[in-house]
């Protein structure tokens, strides 16, 4: 009797004529961007019924913001500062906060499992995750930069720089929001980290910081999202330094790499366990 070719059968074994048995080949592994745009497309169908209301919360509570705090600061470098702070935060209210809600859920519900038996790198689904939920924050950051202008009188000539700021800043706020999900114990612990760095992300944002004490100075410049904010922040000079502006992007990309390392590190550590 001639052996059985190698692959003819899913996962059997080919016999050799020797007599050795051989483990069939298993099929190539995905590639990472195939993978990633898969995971996208799914994560944005799933929460495409929630969108509205997303969409509506967060951009709502940035305007409600800058609407209180046009009673207190007029205009001038202040007011940069308010419009772009208020812009950042709807991304950090998606990025940061859900994001940690939707990873500590899935780790405790067991959803992670159905990942797991994926043939899809771990990488591309926190990437997955994280740009979906990034993609919700554009037309709501980009409406409150224009409400905000228009509130303070700023110009509207470089909302353009929100093309990096969103996704840079995304990124370094969805890593951390990820990996607050992946490792905290319990889904409410989850919730509570991402809703405590929302909240470090709307005071440390949108107050000036001329009026902080060093310290919280310090810890503002320790927050990834504040040089999201000073990047918009210095485009409404009369003539922005863009070094500067490309400086502080810089810094948001290179967070945003180290976060979504940890956090994909944090995914691989929660699905074998």
């Amino acid at each position: 009797m001639s052996a059985v070719p190698a692959g003819v059968l899913p996962g059997a074994t080919a016999v050799q004529d020797g007599g050795a048995a051989q483990p069939a080949e298993l099929g190539p592994r995905a590639r990472l961007w195939p993978s990633l745009a898969a995971v996208y497309r799914a994560q944005l169908s799933r929460a495409r019924v929630a969108r509205i209301p997303l969409l509506f919360v967060a951009t709502f509570q940035s305007v409600g913001i800058m609407v209180m705090m046009r009673g207190v600061v007029s205009g001038g470098g202040e007011a940069r500062y308010v419009v772009a702070g208020a812009a950042v935060v709807v991304v950090a209210f998606v990025a940061l906060n859900l994001l940690a809600q939707y990873f500590g859920q899935l780790r405790a519900s067991g959803g992670l499992d159905h990942y797991a038996t994926l043939p899809v790198p771990p990488a591309a689904v926190v990437l997955g995750a994280a740009a979906a939920y990034a993609s919700f924050t554009v037309p709501g950051t980009v409406v409150t930069a224009v409400v905000g202008c228009v509130l303070f009188g700023l110009p509207l000539g470089n909302l353009w720089v929100l093309v990096a700021v969103i996704p840079l800043a995304g990124a370094a706020l969805s890593g951390l929001g990820a990996a607050c999900g992946l490792l905290a114990p319990r889904p409410e612990l989850a919730t509570l980290l991402g809703q405590l760095g929302m909240s470090a992300a709307l005071l440390l944002g949108v107050l000036p910081p001329d009026r902080m004490p060093e310290a919280v100075r310090l810890a503002r410049d320790l927050l990834p999202s504040t040089y999201g904010v000073e990047a918009y922040a210095r485009t409404f000079a009369a003539r922005p330094d863009w070094a500067f502006v490309a400086g502080d992007m810089a810094v948001c990309a290179a967070v945003g790499v180290v976060s979504l390392a940890v956090a994909t590190w944090a995914y691989r550590r929660a699905a074998v366990r």
